[in-house]
């Protein structure tokens, strides 16, 4: 196994391991507020990471670029959007888990 094949396989792992992260944040968190943040942060880190074993195994060339700027619009957007979302939630008055609420379920 070369290096770069080594480099591919350990970013996609990484990527993998990320957006496993990012479902089991989505499943165990409580509120929207901590879901967003979960799926915001782990999912781009996973995805980066797997579109960065990609630009690795295609080279230098078209596909390398149209994955850069793939990269750098996930980076624009992810934020954005997950920003929108809990700003439109605290908008509707959908109040944040807090501790204390826990004994009262």
């Amino acid at each position: 196994m070369t290096p770069t094949e080594i480099a591919v396989v350990a970013l996609a792992a990484g990527g993998v391991f990320f957006t496993l992260v990012a479902v089991v944040g989505l499943l165990r968190l409580p509120d929207l507020y901590t879901r967003a943040h979960a799926a915001s942060k782990s999912d781009t880190l996973g995805a980066v990471l797997a579109l960065g074993a990609a630009a690795l195994s295609f080279g230098a060339g078209v596909p390398t670029v149209k994955i850069v700027l793939l990269l750098l619009f996930m980076f624009i957007t992810n934020p954005t959007a997950a920003h929108a979302i809990t700003r439109a939630a605290y908008d509707q008055g959908i109040e944040p888990w807090t501790a204390d609420e826990e004994g009262e379920r």
